[in-house]
This record gives C-alpha cells, sequence and structure tokens, in this order.
C-alpha cells in the first residue's frame, strides 16, 4: 500500500522543499530557532540579466532569551552569508522592527532579494 504524498504533512513529502522552505529554514537557523515566522510572501523579480524572487518575512521572538536572539537577527542579517541551493542572496535587509517589553516580543520584519543561479 503506497501513501500519496499529497496527504503527508509538509515535512514527509517528498521533493517539497522549494526555496521558500529552504529561505524560512535558513532564516529560523539565523534566528538561533527561538524565532517562529508568523507570515511570509514572495513576489515575482527580474531585471534584463537576473530572474528571482523577492521575500518579505516576518519573524516573532517571544521570552528575553528569543529577544536576544532577535536582536542578533536583526544585527546579522544584513552581511550573512546563506546557503540556498541554487539561489543567491542579492539582498537582505530588516524593513521594521518593533518590540513590547510586557511581555516580552520582538517582532521583525526582513526583505530577502533571492536570484536564481544559472
Amino acid at each position: 500500500m503506497h501513501t500519496d504524498p499529497a496527504n503527508l504533512p509538509p515535512a514527509k513529502r517528498r521533493g517539497a522543499r522549494g526555496t521558500r522552505e529552504r529561505l524560512a529554514d535558513a532564516l529560523c537557523a539565523l534566528a538561533r530557532g527561538k524565532g517562529q515566522i508568523t507570515n511570509h510572501s514572495e513576489k515575482s523579480w527580474a531585471s534584463i540579466t537576473f530572474a528571482g524572487a523577492r521575500h518579505r518575512v516576518q519573524l516573532v521572538f517571544e521570552g528575553e532569551d528569543a529577544i536576544d536572539a532577535g536582536e542578533c537577527f536583526i544585527a546579522f542579517l544584513p552581511e550573512h552569508e546563506f546557503a540556498i541551493q541554487g539561489q543567491l542572496v542579492a539582498d537582505a535587509a530588516v524593513v521594521e522592527a518593533s518590540s513590547t517589553v510586557q511581555p516580552p516580543r520582538l517582532s521583525v520584519v526582513c526583505e530577502i532579494l533571492l536570484l536564481e543561479e544559472g
């Protein structure tokens, strides 16, 4: 009996790890596993010589330890060397950040321009 891959949870699907998921994994790793992605959108992008997509990702860091990781995320994102198969990171920037003291929470919105290697 074979199981239809479409009925499996996302982590169990074969070949379901696209660029969007690999970028999300890389961002969570940079956030030291302390940030949760709450929104992720992408829009196709192209120039005369390059094609790719601009990703807008919101991460939320809750708790004091998570906020420390979030502050490091903000500091290191622009210069981080991503290793995403088949993609080059042309630009990565934090475009919004807001926090609350009680409860301790940091929300970060970043934009990443990925270009297809070719």
